[in-house]
């Protein structure tokens, strides 16, 4: 039997889930199981967590359904265990270095304990310094081991469920689990303490909690404030039928009630139903207080005596008294110009459009990627819907007749902005544009992430300064209700980069869904559009921008390139659409697509693909055609710009050093070998996991059309796609 349990829930973390798990991997002490808690085989932690325990026997991950919340995983972990004693792990948290060792050797100090707390650091996520709630109400606690009598500022509600370890036996014993769906800490904690008869206290930092971006869950508005008060009678309850002391009931009645006050008092956090939480919550505190009790001074001793009176009126005015302006500067919108802005806050205050939809891709560059691609199949599903999409003066030219356009800028551009129910796009929309109560922000995304992106920019300086206000970016972010991924790679590191609490949707993106469903004439039809030859293998050669340099530099002489592979090759330039200048690159055998409108057309094009670190690869691959990776920098590239992978170790095909190596693997034909084609083989199986032909359509049932997620058709394996026919190549 190992000494420690250690369970570790992990819905929703799936991108820092390995911080948590190598912390306790690499503790010092390694008598201990480890139980990861995933939501099912196929989730995104489950991913994670199937490589952990091939390498080490330790890891025995179990299942619990998002639907039984944090309690249900952590009773199903709990179950699963067999250590002599559980530790709850949170599992966006990790374990100090040497803390397993500092648990044993304070238990073998104190003896058979039921409960042994610890303290534990909050850290900030970006900035401010570290705090340790617990080391306060651990300070007072007797040396050695105690009755919970003796420390009656003990209760177990003031702390978290992992700021403890715990005897199996003795929560088998008494039946002890995580009651309800929210709150559970607060309910466990209380059932544990007023069980417990001999415990122990740890005067060090043993976890240490990273606090998310977006906050604690338990803070966000919603009807499950109400379970508090569940909780809170739940323990209130357990004390009375124990006949609890006096002395341990005032501290239990206190911090139980600091909690409902504090959400009572709250603006946010009750969105409805405050009267009635307040009649409740007041209701509980006439029951359960205790003989004699005094309220404390100040603001919440006055709090407390409104609640045992039940003067909500009196109470709703306290709270109002408190409140500041700031709600309302925030919510006022800044566009340029007094009369814009007058236009647009008169326009926020009419009601929502509810069959409006605003588009916009790259920043207004034109009718492109995922929203064009949503766009389209949602005049097909949703024809009810009015669709707007938003362009910059230039590109009103590339708008496909009988798409309604507006201007950025223009009246009609933020008048729709105001009223539309939905807004799709593929960056970010200003960041003067307001996310109104009710309305539905969807972020496509326009790749998937080798480079590092949002908030793991910070530490790469070069990247950090073109950046700008991370604090800008992530305000943007938190508009965002959904967040469209193409493989659980991308969900993962989307999870890091952009911290808010939208909802994933692992549905494909919708711009590649044509490498399944074009054909052989569309392919041909567009080689004559872009000028291929007839017979002549088309290579597109596509590098991505480089942060660190200034101009669009191909880092390869693309004549020379031509006279080293033969007459048989045509090479098709596309450039990062930063350096889109309008103006033709090239000539020849050399031809430029940049300023091309989809990138989906140019991929169908081409017959083999020639690229750096560009994303462009991974929708690529979709196509099953041959790819070669030129990395002639990758060591600055990788060391300025930060990436995800290391793409050398886990190539999409050949990989070539020099301008010598990529003419030779096209002269001997090894780019499309068999060596080529298992790699390429791999990287599909990782990187083309949703993109099957059918994300828009998923997109558009279950955002626009509000379709529940059961209905939504599933993805259709890998193995039984059949991507659009290359020109002149045979696939493999």
């Amino acid at each position: 039997m190992p000494r420690f349990s250690i369970v570790v829930p992990s819905h929703g973390v799936a991108g820092r889930l390995s911080l948590a798990l190598d912390s306790v991997l690499a503790q010092s002490f390694g008598d201990f199981e480890l139980i990861p808690v995933c939501d099912a085989p196929d989730a995104p932690a489950a991913d994670v967590v199937a490589g952990y325990a091939e390498r080490d026997s330790r890891v025995t991950p179990v299942h619990s359904p998002p639907s039984a919340g944090l309690a249900g995983a952590r009773n199903t972990g709990l179950k699963a265990a067999v250590g002599g004693h559980v530790l709850f792990l949170d599992g966006d948290d990790v374990l100090v270095p040497g803390a397993l060792a500092t648990l044993d050797a304070r238990m073998s100090a104190v003896g058979d304990v039921d409960v042994l707390y610890f303290e534990h650091e909050r850290t900030p996520w970006w900035e401010g310094e570290p705090t340790n709630p617990a080391a306060p109400l651990l300070a007072r606690t007797p040396e050695g081991a105690f009755s919970p009598g003796r420390a009656p500022q003990l209760t177990g509600v003031a702390l978290p469920a992992w700021s403890a370890v715990y005897r199996r036996a003795f929560l088998t014993e008494h039946g002890l689990s995580f009651p309800g769906d929210h709150f559970t800490d607060v309910g466990f904690g209380g059932l544990v303490a007023l069980r417990a008869e001999r415990v122990a206290a740890l005067r060090a930092v043993v976890v240490r909690h990273l606090l998310r971006r977006q906050g604690n869950r338990l803070g966000l508005p919603g009807e499950h404030h109400a379970e508090l008060l569940d909780q809170t009678e739940l323990v209130l309850t357990r004390a009375a039928e124990q006949d609890l002391p006096a002395d341990r009931l005032k501290p239990l009645f206190e911090q139980l009630f600091a909690a409902v006050l504090k959400t009572a008092a709250h603006p946010r956090r009750l969105t409805s139903g405050r009267r009635a939480f307040f009649r409740r919550a007041s209701a509980l505190h006439r029951l359960h207080r205790p003989a004699g009790y005094r309220a404390p001074g100040g603001s919440v001793g006055v709090q407390h005596r409104l609640l045992a009176s039940g003067s909500y009126a009196a109470f709703r005015t306290l709270r109002a008294a408190n409140r500041t302006a700031s709600r309302a500067a925030a919510l006022l919108p800044r566009p340029r110009g007094l009369r814009t802005r007058l236009r647009y806050a008169a326009a926020l205050r009419l009601p929502l459009d509810r069959n409006l939809v605003v588009y916009c891709a790259y920043w207004g560059r034109g009718y492109a990627c995922n929203p064009a691609a949503i766009h389209a199949k949602a005049r097909l599903l949703a024809p009810q819907l009015r669709s707007v999409f938003l362009v910059e003066p230039e590109a009103v030219g590339s708008v496909p007749r009988g798409v309604e356009h507006a201007v950025i800028g223009s009246r009609k551009y933020w008048q729709v902005l105001a009223r539309a129910k939905y807004l799709v796009n593929n960056a970010n929309f200003a960041d003067a544009v307001v996310k109104r109560p009710g309305s539905v922000h969807l972020q496509t995304q326009h790749g998937t992430p080798l480079k590092t992106m949002g908030a793991d920019q910070a530490t790469y300086p070069v990247v950090a300064a073109a950046t700008g206000s991370f604090a800008k970016l992530l305000a943007r972010v938190d508009r965002w209700d959904y967040n469209l991924t193409s493989n659980r790679h991308s969900t993962e590191m989307w999870e890091r980069a952009f911290p808010s609490a939208h909802e994933t949707l692992e549905y494909g993106y919708p711009r590649n869904d044509v490498y399944c469903t074009a054909s052989a004439e569309d392919v041909a039809r567009i080689r004559k559009e872009l000028g291929v030859p007839d017979g002549k293998k088309a290579l597109l050669y596509a590098p991505t921008h480089r942060d660190y340099a200034t101009g669009f530099e191909t880092g390869l002489d693309l004549a020379e390139f031509c006279e080293a592979i033969g007459d048989d090759y045509v090479v098709l330039l596309r450039a990062h659409y930063f350096y889109d200048q309008g103006a033709p690159r090239g000539g020849g055998r050399i031809i430029d697509v940049t300023g091309h409108r989809s990138s989906e057309d140019v991929c169908l094009a081409a017959d083999a693909l020639i690229t750096d670190y560009s994303s462009i690869m991974f929708d690529y691959a979709n196509l099953d055609r041959p790819i070669v990776a030129y990395a002639d920098d990758w060591d600055v590239y990788r060391e300025t710009r930060g990436v995800y992978f290391d793409l050398m170790e886990l190539p999409p095909g050949r990989v070539a050093r020099t301008p010598g190596e990529l003419a030779a693997v096209f002269r001997d034909g090894s780019y499309a070998d068999e060596t080529a084609t298992s790699l390429r083989a791999a990287f599909r199986e990782r990187f083309c996991q949703f993109d099957d032909g059918r994300a828009a359509e998923r997109v558009v049932r279950r955002v626009l059309l509000g379709e529940p997620p059961e209905s939504i058709p599933p993805v259709i394996p890998l193995a039984e796609r059949v991507p659009a026919p290359a020109a002149t190549l045979v696939r493999s």
